[in-house]
């Protein structure tokens, strides 16, 4: 018998029959008051679309909310959640974070998902003061966490490589 390496494999992803049902993208129903509706698209080191992906969003939980949401990617690595926009909060150190979603993102080629956040651009001064953004030290970096407004919306796209990858935490 001669020893050889195994070939490499991806099985999956299943993301996308596996995990997601109908109403996960809805942290709250479409058109409930103050309703805020954040979308993207993902995106691979070569810049493509990645069409079977998952992204999962939690925050600091809306009365009456579970405060999470999960939503797969179509063919073009589109996602877009609906949910109230988080307040801002105070840690156990006493520093006050500014509002964000926390996301998960999970993709065909990841062994583990991918961690990053994403911030409102109209908060400016709360996220002046946030110390996550703060820590991060390059404003560059900590600009690829910041949401763009379009068009009564939030828009944040996921690039996962290249020169525009989004910054993701070490988890």
């Amino acid at each position: 018998m001669r020893a050889g390496r195994s070939p490499s494999q991806t099985i999956g992803p299943f993301f996308a029959t596996a995990l997601p049902w109908p109403e996960g993208p809805f942290v709250v129903a479409d058109g409930t008051p103050g309703a805020i509706r954040v979308h993207g698209r993902l995106f691979d080191g070569a810049g493509q679309p990645v069409p079977d992906g998952l992204i999962e969003t939690w925050q600091v939980s809306p009365p009456g909310t579970r405060g999470f949401a999960r939503c797969p990617t179509d063919s073009r690595g589109g996602y877009a959640i609906v949910t109230l926009k988080p307040a801002p909060f105070t840690d156990g150190r006493g520093a006050v974070h500014a509002p964000h979603l926390a996301v998960s993102v999970f993709a065909r080629g990841l062994l583990k998902r991918a961690v990053t956040r994403i911030y409102f651009p109209d908060e400016q001064a709360a996220n002046q003061t946030d110390p996550v953004l703060a820590a991060v030290g390059d404003a560059a970096l900590a600009a690829t966490l910041i949401a763009a407004h379009d068009s009564g919306s939030y828009r944040f796209d996921i690039h996962l490589q290249g020169d525009r990858e989004t910054l993701f935490f070490d988890v």
